[in-house]
């Protein structure tokens, strides 16, 4: 067991004495904190070295895997560019395709790098289809880097832009750049404001980055951060202005040809989310007076919100996307965690519905106004994206394009169940498993969750969700307080000094599990990743008689801290500020680092994270494994395992993320008895 120093370190918060004596590991090129990495990561070996099934997971992931891979296509003129994986290729390959003819691979990120740690993140196409504008990140890095192709030549242009995060990529109608935005390079500004002082700029093809245009910025309010477009009519250019994570937004317009932005919106008081525009009739999706969504159309000229007009009135499920098209509103709603298509007309009268089969997700939907077509894609827990047109005019849908996997899913099913929570909130689970399955209680479950940051948990295919199933392990899925499963409501029950309501819930999916004889709780892992990091740390630290195993991703788990690293300052709109005395209590409550207990046992824990996580600081899941070690009994396992040239999870390599699931089947396989 690798022993760790302690400093004594004692901050104050707001009279309260609190330690934090693994705050050396903070520093990632320390020698200090280089000398416990490695450590750590030859214990990992050691505990990795002697699993029975390694080869055979690994052999039976990588054929799961070997299927084609589509992503949603977008149409624009008259010519396809979609994703598409062949199987095992490290990374997804964007593709070209005439009408009538063969698919052309056009940028192929799997050339860009000899391990395939070098992922195509973001395209956008010129509006007259010259030129595709695309992002790259290495190494699962936030920070991409920005370069154009010629459709013509099929080479890059030269033009590149460095140190860009979250950006847009918004094209001129004449083709001649785009708008995008970016934080300060890293040393011209402090470097607690390398991720403040966000601006729009525009790039004119051709020209040196270091030219970029300053279209917008607001210094005044350093930790906004802007998501330019372009309008459908193409006469303005729009601004979706954030601040964090937070659901609330502004959103400015300007006329091309003006000098000045309108500020349209401008109270961050709800969400709104740029529809469609007609001149100078706006079109949004709003939670405004409405927690589920609703449509509301704003006019330029008579802004005050006693003119607003409401065109598609909030439904009793939670509107998750819309698009305008041939007069119609198509609109994803979130319907008991699983998506629903609908379809009503300019005024607002429901018009019929899209039928999707069964409980299904939606992977993305894309429009083109030039053919009248919506192309989008459905996955399940047992079925990989198919990919789809919808004939507006026709009100026809067609299979684009349609997997074939190396296995037959039939012997299995996925139900969906409802659970009730600690205060009797009742809870949607999924539960997917072999057909037939008896409840004897003596079944391995691998429970996930998430809860937060209004992100929905719908069904969502993974290949080693297979496995685990073949294994005769069942997969469930708690949709927790925090997400978006039934609007703003929902999730405002989940975060800030709510927040417990989502372990709670967690805690309450594990107890039905085991109530309703799935398994034991020696058979119960739970896993999740980033805010689900958190999740299953808490939960983990609250509860450690009630699970046999934790699989803790790249989370979050210093809630004192987490907003002084990178961009963990998004995220105080979601989980509080530990400096402001009203938010310490509840976050000092929870922190999973602060409320590990002396001499408890707690359940086996694999932490893993990424050495270039710069969204989730590998420094939380350090500090949790150190202080795990130095206050748990000494019969709990606590394995940190530190990927190499991997972030967050950002355009992760096929070939690592096998290797990572071969070591998740490990841990489970040796902890699970």
């Amino acid at each position: 067991m690798v022993v760790a120093r302690k400093d004594t370190i004692v901050e104050d918060f707001h009279g309260t004495k609190v330690a934090d004596p693994y705050r050396w590991l903070e520093d990632p090129n320390s020698d200090e904190t280089k000398e416990w990495v490695q450590g750590m990561g030859k214990d990992c070996e050691a505990y990795f070295s002697d699993g029975d099934v390694r080869e055979e997971d690994k052999e039976r992931l990588t054929k799961l895997w070997d299927y084609e891979k589509f992503g949603v296509p977008k149409k624009v003129n008259g010519r396809l560019f979609f994703q598409k994986n062949t199987g095992l290729q490290n990374q997804a390959v964007l593709y070209m395709q005439d009408e009538g003819e063969e698919p052309v691979a056009f940028i192929d990120p799997n050339t860009l790098s000899d391990d395939g740690t070098v992922a195509l993140i973001n395209y956008g196409v010129s509006n007259n289809g010259k030129f595709v504008a695309y992002s790259v990140s290495t190494h699962g890095s936030d920070e991409q880097e920005i370069r154009v192709r010629d459709i013509e030549t099929k080479e890059d242009t030269g033009d590149v832009i460095e140190h860009v995060k979250f950006s847009g990529l918004a094209w001129t109608p004449d083709d001649s750049g785009f708008y995008y935005s970016r934080f300060p390079t890293p040393g011209t500004v402090e470097k607690e404001d390398e991720n403040n002082f966000n601006k729009v700029y525009f790039h004119t093809l051709g020209t040196d980055s270091s030219e970029d245009q300053v279209i917008y910025e607001r210094p005044d309010e350093k930790e906004l951060m802007f998501q330019a477009l372009v309008s459908d009519d193409e006469e303005y250019l729009c601004l979706h202005v954030n601040e964090g994570t937070a659901a609330e937004n502004r959103f400015y317009v300007q006329k091309f040809g003006e000098e000045s932005f309108v500020h349209l919106l401008d109270e961050q008081d709800a969400e709104y989310s740029y529809i469609t525009n007609e001149g100078s009739i706006f079109y949004f999706k709003t939670n405004h007076q409405a927690p589920n969504g609703r449509i509301i159309q704003v006019d330029l000229n008579q802004s005050g919100r006693e003119h607003w007009q409401e065109i598609v009135p909030e439904q009793k499920s939670a509107m998750a996307a819309v698009v305008y098209l041939n007069e119609e509103w198509i609109i994803a709603f979130v319907e008991d965690a699983h998506h629903v298509l609908h379809v009503y007309d300019k005024e607002g009268t429901y018009s019929h519905e899209i039928e999707l089969d069964g409980m299904v997700s939606l992977t993305g939907m894309n429009r083109s106004k030039e053919s009248g077509e919506i192309f989008f894609g459905v996955e399940s827990y047992l079925h990989p994206t198919t990919t789809y047109v919808y004939h507006s005019n026709e009100q026809k849908t067609e299979v684009l394009k349609e997997t074939s996997l190396p296995v037959d899913t039939n012997g299995f099913e996925t139900t969906q169940v409802m659970y009730p929570s600690k205060d009797g909130t009742m809870i949607p689970m999924f539960l997917t498993h072999r057909k037939g399955l008896e409840l004897n209680g003596q079944h391995p479950v691998l429970l996930n969750g998430y809860g937060g940051f209004n992100i929905s948990l719908t069904p969502a295919f993974n290949p080693a969700i297979l496995r685990w199933v073949e294994k005769g392990g069942v997969y469930a899925v708690a949709n927790l307080r925090g997400g978006d499963e039934y609007g703003e409501e929902w999730h405002r029950a989940g975060m800030l000094e709510h927040k417990q309501n989502v372990f709670d819930d967690f805690i309450a999916a594990g107890e039905w599990l085991i109530e309703n004889n799935y398994t034991s709780k020696e058979k119960l892992a739970i896993t999740g990743g980033s805010n689900g990091g958190l999740l299953v740390a808490a939960c983990m630290v609250q509860r450690p008689d009630l699970f046999g195993a934790v699989i803790c991703r790249v989370p979050v788990i210093d809630m004192l801290r987490y907003h002084k690293f990178t961009i963990g300052r998004y995220w105080i709109p979601e989980y509080g500020n530990a400096e402001k005395e009203g938010d310490f209590p509840f976050l000092y409550a929870y922190s999973p680092l602060h409320n590990i207990q002396e001499g408890t046992t707690y359940p086996p824990v694999l932490i893993a994270t990424a050495e270039s996580d710069d969204r989730v600081v590998p420094a939380h899941a350090k500090k949790f494994a150190a202080t795990l070690l130095e206050k748990a009994h000494p019969d709990s396992t606590v394995v940190l395992r530190l990927e190499a040239k991997a972030g967050h999870g950002l355009g992760k390599p096929v070939s690592k993320v096998i290797d990572e699931w071969v070591d998740f089947f490990a841990f489970l396989d040796k902890e699970l008895q």
